[in-house]
């Protein structure tokens, strides 16, 4: 799982590392409902209560892909443990690693002004930030490296934890 806050890199990467990997991809924004979407193009955090049935259809996906052996990247955000405990039930945390994407805030803000025809509201960049709880086991990497040196450094990152459990 490909987490970090908004601007952080998540679909850039998780789609070279994907397809490097020859793995599944899924984008955690497309399984957000219309309404999620308006209220955040409107600045509006989500609530738990939001959040709810999008989590619900994320941990469908990891499921499927555990269960059916596949590999997977999942690009969200899984700012909050609860989160990540929801996303992760039933999954060996063996099987399941997360990679926060770590980037500076003044990187993430030009980013946010370059963006075009997204949803999320640069608005709520404080509130993510102030809303990350950082995994104490997640595989930390620097987002704001060159992509393809950010998929070297994960997979050089996932193959040790495969090795060294």
């Amino acid at each position: 799982m490909l987490m970090g806050v908004t601007a952080s890199g998540k679909t850039t990467i998780g789609t070279r590392l994907a397809a490097a990997e020859h793995w599944e991809y899924a984008e955690g924004d497309d399984y957000h409902s219309e309404a999620n979407k308006a209220k955040m193009h409107a600045g509006i955090p989500l609530t738990d209560e939001d959040r709810a049935p999008w989590l619900a259809s994320l941990h469908e996906v990891l499921l499927g892909w555990y269960r059916s052996g596949k590999s997977g990247v999942l690009a969200c955000s899984a700012l909050r443990q609860s989160y990540r405990d929801e996303l992760s039930d039933g999954i060996p945390s063996a099987v399941l690693r997360f990679v926060l994407l770590e980037v500076p805030r003044d990187v993430l803000e030009h980013r946010l002004e370059e963006r075009k025809n997204h949803y999320m509201s640069p608005a709520l960049l404080d509130s993510q930030i102030a809303t990350l709880e950082t995994p104490p086991d997640a595989i930390r990497i620097r987002g704001d490296l060159p992509p393809d040196e950010v998929v070297r450094q994960i997979m050089n990152a996932v193959r040790a934890t495969e090795s060294h459990p």
